[in-house]
């Protein structure tokens, strides 16, 4: 990775915070939040599984908030299997997206690109059809029976990662579950928070909706 956390010194400015929080989501995290003491139902897992493979399209309004309490909002666009876009704010020149196989986040303020395998995300979790839920994800208590939390980590390589998945009961949402939220933790110990509202499913969603400006060349490519 070119640039890390590290390199970014604190601030204010929505720019900053979002560029902090997005390599959370995007680098490759060590640590998870700690969850509280309410057990999961049995079959949980299958069903928090069955309602990822569901989400065909989806589309939600989020906000991302860093350790500080500081939040920038925008919109989320997901497509299975592996793509996913995060449209900032206004006033927030960032933008992260994944084509199906990468992250790329595009700084348009200092007109720099990065990119990172979705394998080596805490959010490939979510997005890579090669990582097996089921497999690496465990139930982890919450603080509510309606709310179902899921801990996936591959042990053989800590460094993609670990995302905590939070669900809450909805029998309108696809396997009967909506995602709500997940918390990353990246290597410094810098927890992201996301949270979805006003969820959309199902609406078709063009491939070019993953592409991006290049803002480093002249002409779009994709992401």
């Amino acid at each position: 990775m070119a640039r890390g956390i590290a390199s970014f010194r604190p601030a204010r400015h929505p720019r900053a915070l979002a560029v902090a929080a997005a390599l959370a989501l995007v680098a490759p995290a060590a640590l998870v939040a700690p969850a509280a003491p309410v057990a999961a139902a049995e079959g949980d897992l299958d069903r928090a599984v069955a309602a990822l493979r569901g989400i065909s399209t989806m589309k939600a309004d989020f906000t991302q908030t860093d350790r500080k309490g500081r939040t920038v909002s925008g919109v989320m666009t997901l497509k299975r299997p592996g793509k996913i876009r995060f449209q900032y704010e206004e006033g927030v020149p960032l933008l992260l997206v994944s084509n199906g196989k990468s992250f790329t986040m595009i700084d348009y303020e200092v007109n720099q690109v990065e990119r990172w395998p979705i394998s080596d995300s805490p959010l490939g979790a979510l997005l890579d059809p090669a990582r097996d839920v089921k497999r690496y994800g465990k139930l982890v208590p919450t603080e509510h029976p309606d709310v179902v939390g899921v801990e996936v980590r591959d042990p053989d390589k800590p460094q993609f990662g670990v995302i905590t998945l939070i669900f809450t009961r909805n029998a309108s949402a696809p396997g009967g579950l909506q995602l709500t939220n997940w918390v990353a933790l990246d290597v410094q110990n810098n927890r992201t928070t996301v949270r979805l509202r006003n969820h959309r499913y199902g609406m078709s969603v063009p491939d070019s909706a993953f592409t991006y400006r290049d803002p480093r060349r002249s002409t779009r490519r994709p992401g």
